[in-house]
């Protein structure tokens, strides 16, 4: 199905089902621990050998030699995988370094050796008798170090200059001109990187924790240097991802060298430690704002430029990108700088570009308010824009940011905030409320479903769409009954299989509206199929309570399935409407944070979202999203930070014990706001995402929140009580 007109009336706008607020239907078996995650496949691979990843010791250099004799001669060891015993690998499309390293090493942690063994503990015992001898070389591993010598990333597209951005900020009589840097993060998701490979002859099948289950097949063929069609790929259930496992990585890659090489099943998953220096991470920021406006607050001239480091090959963190369309100003800048650095490849994260961007966007904004004496929401909504800046011939297709500002600010009682900061007491605690705008763009990518009508009346939904704890087979389920006019009772849905039909994926947000939107066409195509074989007009049938119905004529899909069953399969594909239209999601955070007058130790007390993103499909999951990504923002804000060691080029606090996450005690109440909205322009669905827009923005609004309390502006993420305590208010 071609979309390349705005959707109008569609059996969607029932709102029988979808919009409907509804339990996940694959919660009972992940509160019974029956979820088959990948690591566990103990059903589909009973007698899985364990293999163990030996990492590289070095950051930069190579490997003079390795001796795994010792390895080998260990006790229940089967096989011992490296570079040399390999064979010739190729390189996926996606992966910035090799997967299997060696000689060269590109970063710590690099995988250079798997050990199969009967055991895990045998495994990982003999994977301390490999011995590697290196030979450093000296790499950069220091972003403010290798910032200079950053260069214009290829292609350059997130470079823009409209207007006389210099002119109008020397002209402007209110200006600011400040720079903020962001951490290098980690998903820190519950599930490792974990795989389960088996081969039958020259077919390979991998059981694995991934988002994108197309990409990755085609990249582990290329890897392999095998067909594609010989490569299959299952991946039902998600233990979390938020980006790093979007890319085939080196558990998938050894788990398939490992059972080739010992010749039976084997299981792999990632060490924590490994899961932070081996696959991908959020990559730091230096950013550098400069906003100049009018005394009456009207932005004349705004300019955004972001440094980051990533490996040879890899590509910058986009962090400009939001202040290409969130505020108006004729005059305007953005820039992106790439430094090469030799730490471990940098990659998605959720909301990659507008999560570190609004974080620093947003606290400019703030402090641009301030010098023009005006309040931030106030501000904010001057400068709204209903198009394009930098091409006011192309409107956005939905835009409520002003609606989100004064729906929160009225709900969070903004108007009680004191604007003075540091005066607001409430015992020991300063107090402070902060606010910060939601933006992230909306991203449409062709999926692909199929449908089956059985003789009992049943659907079944098989495409490889994934779901990573969103809730992709409760959304999927509600489209198809919505479409087939049955009850959630009466489908079934297939999901993460690289034998069903290829879908969008889980990934930047858009998986819920593109998924949804195939398995909408693919249901036209069945719904025509049941129509023409009962002799209806497909356009004048109504499906609703599992009978199709024309005229005066009703008949039980059952009785229309017939004894062979109907099936369909069709996807969604776009026109240029994306690009004639801006499609995006807009939002508001509000918090209020403590801070205690004596320690300086932060509180967050309160957060409000209100979120305008298109049709939400299931509010009940939808909120899930978005207070998941509301904490994923405290967290970014107080106390996320990979430290680097920049003498030796890895990221020291490799665990879950030294990386700290928020926990249950950290978090507030939480409240989220959705917005009455459909987008026509984005899909048949009407919707668009909301899972990484909850988080776009917090982490400025909690800063901002401790700003108004403490009148302390720090603006190097993340805001700890070390960065406060020499400039607290006095105690009185």
């Amino acid at each position: 199905m071609k979309f390349d007109t705005p959707a109008t009336t569609n059996p969607i706008d029932r709102l029988a089902v979808v919009g409907k607020p509804t339990p996940r239907i694959d919660g009972p078996l992940k509160t019974t621990g029956t979820a088959p995650y990948a690591y566990e496949r103990h059903d589909a691979v009973p007698d899985a050998a364990y293999g163990y990843v030996v990492g590289s010791a070095i950051a930069k250099g190579r490997i003079v030699a390795m001796d795994i004799a010792d390895a080998k001669a260990a006790p229940g060891v089967l096989a011992v995988v490296t570079a040399d015993t390999a064979g010739k690998l190729g390189k996926g499309e996606k992966n910035t370094a090799t997967l299997l390293g060696g000689p060269g090493i590109e970063h710590y942690h690099q995988a250079i050796a798997l050990v199969v063994a009967e055991s895990f503990e045998q495994a990982r015992a003999a994977a301390r008798l490999v011995r590697v001898t290196y030979d450093r070389a000296d790499g950069a591993f220091d972003l403010a170090q290798a910032r200079d010598g950053a260069t214009k990333p290829e292609g350059g597209k997130s470079d823009s200059d409209v207007g006389d951005f210099a002119g109008a900020f020397a002209a402007a009589p209110v200006r600011l001109d400040a720079t903020y840097t962001t951490p290098d993060q980690t998903h820190a998701m519950m599930e490792p990187h974990a795989t389960v490979a088996a081969w039958d002859g020259d077919r390979l099948t991998v059981w694995l924790s991934n988002q994108m289950i197309a990409w990755t097949t085609g990249d582990l063929a290329r890897t392999l240097d095998m067909p594609k069609e010989k490569v299959r790929l299952i991946s039902p259930f998600v233990g979390g991802g938020f980006g790093g496992k979007l890319f085939l990585r080196a558990d998938t890659v050894l788990a398939a060298l490992g059972a080739r090489a010992a010749g039976r099943p084997v299981k792999v998953a990632l060490q924590r430690p490994l899961m932070m220096n081996n696959t991908t991470h959020r990559p730091a920021t230096i950013q550098r704002i400069r906003i100049g406006a009018e005394r009456d607050g009207t932005i004349t001239a705004i300019a955004h430029e972001s440094w980051s480091g990533n490996l040879p090959g890899g590509d910058p963190e986009t962090a400009v990108d939001q202040t290409k369309l969130l505020y108006a100003g004729a005059n305007r800048l953005t820039a992106l700088r790439l430094a090469r650095l030799d730490l471990p490849e940098g990659n998605a994260m959720r909301a990659p570009g507008e999560a570190p961007g609004l974080m620093a966007l947003e606290i400019a904004m703030d402090e641009m308010a301030e010098k023009l004496g005006l309040d931030p929401v106030d501000f904010r909504i001057l400068n709204d824009t209903q198009v394009d800046p930098a091409q006011p011939d192309r409107p956005f297709s939905q835009r409520q940011l002003v609606e989100c500002l004064r729906r929160g600010a009225d709900r969070f009682g903004w108007a009680k905030r004191v604007p003075t900061p540091g005066r607001s007491r409430d015992g020991r605690w300063l107090t402070g409320l902060g606010v910060a705008a939601a933006f992230r763009n909306n991203l449409l990518t062709k999926s692909a479903a199929r449908v089956r009508l059985d003789k009992r009346g049943g659907v079944t939904v098989e495409t490889d769409m994934t779901d990573i704890g969103t809730g992709s087979y409760t959304i999927i389920a509600q489209t198809a009954a919505e479409m087939m006019g049955v009850g959630l009772d009466r489908v079934t849905v297939r999901l993460g299989d690289s034998s069903f039909p290829a879908s969008a994926g889980s990934g930047g947000q858009w998986g819920a509206n593109n998924s949804t939107a195939g398995v909408y066409a693919a249901c036209v195509k069945l719904r025509e199929a049941v129509a023409g074989k009962l002799g209806f007009n497909s356009a004048d049938a109504v499906f609703a309570d599992g009978e199709v119905r024309a005229g005066n004529r009703s008949v039980p899909l059952a009785q229309a399935a017939g004894d062979d069953g109907l099936a369909a399969e069709d996807g969604i594909e776009y026109g240029d409407l994306d690009k004639r239209y801006q499609q995006s999601t807009f939002g508001a955070h509000f918090v209020e944070v403590g801070v205690d007058a004596a320690t300086a130790e932060i509180r967050v007390r309160r957060m409000l979202a209100v979120c305008a993103a298109g049709r939400i499909l299931n509010p009940l999951s939808a909120r899930s999203q978005v207070i998941g990504a509301m904490t994923m923002g405290v967290g970014a804000a107080l106390m996320e930070e990979l430290a680097v060691d920049k003498r030796a080029g890895f990221f020291v606090n490799h665990d879950l014990a030294g990386y700290e996450v928020p926990v249950h005690a950290d978090i507030p109440h939480q409240e989220v706001i959705f917005l009455d909205e459909t987008d026509p322009i984005s899909s048949p669905m009407k919707a668009k995402g909301v899972g990484e827009l909850g988080l776009c923005g917090v982490g400025a609004a909690i800063a901002n929140a401790v700003y108004n309390a403490t009148g302390v502006r720090v603006r190097d993420y993340p805001v700890t009580l070390d960065k406060l305590l020499d400039r607290m208010p006095a105690v009185g």
